[in-house]
């Protein structure tokens, strides 16, 4: 995803302890007392500690910021903690935080059918429109919306089944043909799909899905690769769903074990043309990458399209979709033929902190700008959000800026002390049974499970992680064993060092933080 910002520098302070005459017997008694007792460190060395560390090299170049607050609201240490930074992921701690204040947590939108015209002897005398309200889990993925993935109901199963909801209810109203075209309706958010903050070339991918009124298997195509069983042979691939007029061209070959893979895919910008190229191993297990598709209320039509002559119903016209609100108007306002509600706000929550979802975090977004702003934009989305932040959580209106939900924007600016302050007022707030059981803790399943592990705070660190180009974030908790509570933010922004590098030292970071608690 993204880049930096922003600089850094350090507050130093040293301690200045009176220096009293001690004769020589005292002294040998304190060397004694020294070497026998545990340390204690003096109250200013975390900052020591920290600042030692940020200016060695390599972190020396990079640049931070740091805020811990303790569980009475003190700031125990900081760097640049009122200062801008790009965020990544941790964004989204923004969009989670003020939906689960503002929303019950089994919150739900309903997708609907509507006919176009009457319906005589089951035919359709006229067009059939699919009007969705924003809701994500529809036609969703196999995914599981809690850690405990042996709960009844947390798995999906079947992305089809919100789908086969609604032809169940075509079929009890006696259904049984269309005479008119399929129309997808996406007209309940905005026109524009795609971020304008997004780069080019990230709009291809799944994490930059268009977000839309009507959606379906997170607006993508899961495609799947590995390599032929004869060498020279081209790569073996599979799309699913496989809906529509997609089209995957295939230009890449199976190379001997000893040859690098270089597959990539790519798509004729705006269209469902998309090709692969390059080499695969013939040793390599493959992959599976997901790409966006450019006409998701188009999309998800087709999908229900199928559906639909699996059940036996047909559709004489053609299939295509609308933005325009006022072409069906006088449809919706008619009693829908068949509706189906998703999944709650609760198990939007899950996969946005969990797993980092960027595209629900982004259809969350435009619910709050349609539920309590003027209508499902990003831009009222963002002034929904910055309201409550403002008002409610009482975030200084200088120290946080965004452009979107997810953190993809390279525009997003958010300092550490914002994030304790909003992770702070979730923590107490009634909406924190909503938020609490996807924000991912280390050791278990999400973004955490293999982080801290062998450490002090194995199990006892509760936060977000954010990654983009030359930028690593984390902001939570830190959870000590008499029940207080510690709040951090740690954002590194412009460093020239591995992923996994910046991630261990944050990590270590946080553990020498949790270490310091008296």
């Amino acid at each position: 995803m993204r880049k930096p910002t922003h600089g850094w520098r350090l507050n130093r302070r040293t301690d200045a302890g009176a220096r009293g005459h001690r004769n020589a017997g005292l002294f040998l008694i304190a060397l004694a007392l020294a070497a026998a007792l545990p340390v204690r460190l003096p109250a200013q060395s975390l900052q020591q500690r920290l600042e030692r560390r940020l200016s060695a090299t390599p972190w020396d170049r990079s640049l931070w910021g740091i805020a811990v607050i303790d569980d009475k609201g003190k700031l125990r240490y900081g760097v640049n903690q009122d200062r801008l930074f790009i965020p990544a992921s941790n964004t989204k701690l923004l969009v989670t935080s003020v939906a689960s204040a503002l929303l019950p947590p089994d919150w739900t939108v309903k997708t609907s059918v509507y006919a176009a015209g009457p319906v005589t002897d089951g035919v359709v005398e006229g067009d059939l429109v699919l009007y969705g309200r924003g809701d994500p889990t529809l036609g969703r993925s196999k995914r599981c919306y809690s850690v405990d993935t042996t709960l009844a109901g947390v798995c999906d199963t079947d992305p089809y089944f919100e789908l086969r909801q609604l032809v169940g209810g075509l079929r009890a109203r006696g259904v049984t043909a269309v005479a008119g075209d399929l129309v997808g309706d996406g007209s309940y958010f905005e026109t524009e799909t795609v971020n304008p903050w997004w780069e080019g070339y990230d709009l291809n991918w799944w994490y930059a899905a268009p977000v839309t009124g009507l959606a379906f298997n997170d607006n993508s195509v899961d495609i799947r690769w590995g390599p032929d069983t004869l060498r020279g042979g081209p790569a073996l691939l599979s799309i699913s769903p496989l809906v529509g007029d997609l089209t995957l061209e295939n230009r890449t070959r199976t190379r001997a074990d000893s040859s690098p893979t270089t597959i990539d895919f790519f798509r004729t910008p705006g269209t469902l043309a998309l090709w692969a190229e390059g080499d695969v191993n013939r040793a390599s297990h493959g992959g599976l990458e997901s790409f966006a598709m450019p006409d998701p209320n188009l999309f998800t039509a087709r999908a229900f399209r199928q559906v639909l002559a699996d059940s036996g119903i047909s559709v004489l016209g053609t299939t295509r979709s609308t933005t325009d609100s006022l072409e069906y108007q006088a449809a919706r306002n008619t009693p829908a033929l068949a509706e189906a509600a998703g999944r709650p706000l609760k198990d939007w929550i899950f996969p946005i902190l969990n797993t980092s979802q960027n595209w629900y975090a982004e259809m969350l977004l435009k619910q709050l700008g349609k539920v309590f702003g003027k209508a499902g934009s990003w831009k009222e989305g963002l002034a929904v959000e910055r309201r409550f932040l403002v008002d409610s959580m009482h975030v200084d209106s200088t120290q946080f800026a965004t452009e979107d939900g997810s953190g993809l924007a390279a525009s997003d600016l958010v300092s550490p002390l914002a994030f304790t302050q909003i992770l702070r007022y979730t923590r107490s707030h009634r909406g924190w049974a909503t938020f609490e059981p996807g924000l991912p803790l280390a050791g278990a399943p999400g973004s955490l499970k293999d982080r801290f592990q062998g450490t002090p705070l194995a199990g006892r660190v509760r936060a977000k992680t954010g990654s983009i180009g030359r930028v690593n974030t984390l902001s939570g908790f830190i959870e000590f064993p008499d029940g207080k509570v510690w709040t951090v933010s740690v954002l590194a922004n412009h460093h020239a060092q591995h992923g996994r590098d910046a991630l261990a030292e944050i990590d270590s970071l946080v553990v020498d933080i949790g270490r310091s608690r008296k």
